[in-house]
C-alpha cells in the first residue's frame, strides 16, 4: 500500500524541535514501535550501524545529574567533530533559529545571563522523561554517522506519527567521555548524539515557534 504524498507530507510538517516537556512517561510498546519503524532507515551494505542507549524515568533523571555535573566542570570532547564554522546562507539560518527561539522565551539581545540559562537547558535534556543515546561504529566513520543521521531523521518522523515529540540534540555528545562512562559504551564506537523524548508542553513558549525551509530552487541544481 503506497503512502499519499500528502500524508506524508503533513507527517514532516508536524514535527518540530521540542523544547518543553511534560513529565508523563512514553509506554514501552510505543517507543518499540518506533525504533521498529526507524530501523527501516537504509544503511551503506545495509550495517544498521545504530546502537542505542533509552533511557526511562530515573535512569533518565541519573544521567540528567551526571550530564550537569560535568558540564559544569569538564571540558567539551566529542568523538564527532563539530563544524568548523557557520558562514553564508547556514550562518543566516542558524542565527535566526537561536533568535527565533530566545524571542519565544524572553530573552533579548544582550541578556548574555539569559542566553545563557536558556542554553544549560540542552543539557538538562529539555525536561524530557526519555533520551536516547546514538553512537555508530568507529571502524566504518563518517558513513556509520551518515547512516546514523538517517536513523535519527527516521525515528523523530516515527514517533511524530506516535504523537510522540522528539529533539536531536548534538550538544550532549560534546561531553562523550562521560556517555562512554555513564552508559558504558566502548571506544570502539563514537557517541553522536542524543535524542530527548516525550510528549510535548504545548503551552510551553518554547514550543510556539516553527522554522523555515528552503525552497527547491535554494537547494536544486538541476541539469537535464
Amino acid at each position: 500500500m503506497n503512502v499519499a504524498p500528502a500524508d506524508l507530507d503533513a507527517l514532516f510538517a508536524q514535527r518540530y524541535s521540542c523544547r518543553a516537556f511534560q513529565p508523563d512517561l512514553v509506554p514501552r510498546d510505543v517507543i518499540q514501535g518506533i525504533v521498529a519503524t526507524a530501523g527501516r532507515s537504509p544503511s551503506w551494505c545495509n550495517a544498521q550501524p545504530w546502537q542505542l542507549v533509552i533511557t526511562s524515568g530515573d535512569e533518565t533523571e541519573a544521567f540528567r545529574k551526571a550530564l550537569l555535573e560535568e558540564v559544569a566542570i569538564g571540558t567539551p570532547a566529542p568523538d564527532l567533530p563539530f563544524p568548523s564554522g557557520y558562514s553564508g546562507v547556514y550562518q543566516d539560518r542558524r542565527r535566526t533559529c537561536g533568535w527565533q527561539l530566545y524571542e519565544s522565551v524572553g530573552v533579548q539581545k544582550g541578556d548574555r545571563a539569559g542566553s545563557a540559562a536558556q542554553t544549560m537547558k540542552n543539557f538538562e535534556l529539555f525536561g524530557a522523561p526519555h533520551m536516547v543515546m546514538v553512537s555508530s561504529p568507529v571502524e566504518l566513520g563518517p558513513y556509520g554517522a551518515l547512516d546514523c543521521g538517517g536513523f535519527v531523521t527516521a525515528f523523530c518522523l516515527a514517533a511524530q506519527a506516535y504523537g510522540v515529540d522528539t529533539i536531536p540534540q548534538a550538544a550532549v555528545a560534546n561531553y562523550a567521555p562521560l556517555i562512554h562512562r555513564h552508559f558504558g559504551i566502548g571506544d570502539d564506537r563514537m557517541v553522536l548524539c542524543a535524542i530527548s523524548f516525550g510528549y510535548g508542553d504545548a503551552d510551553h513558549p518554547a514550543n510556539g515557534f516553527r522554522t523555515e525551509r528552503a525552497d527547491v530552487a535554494d537547494i536544486v541544481d538541476w541539469r537535464g
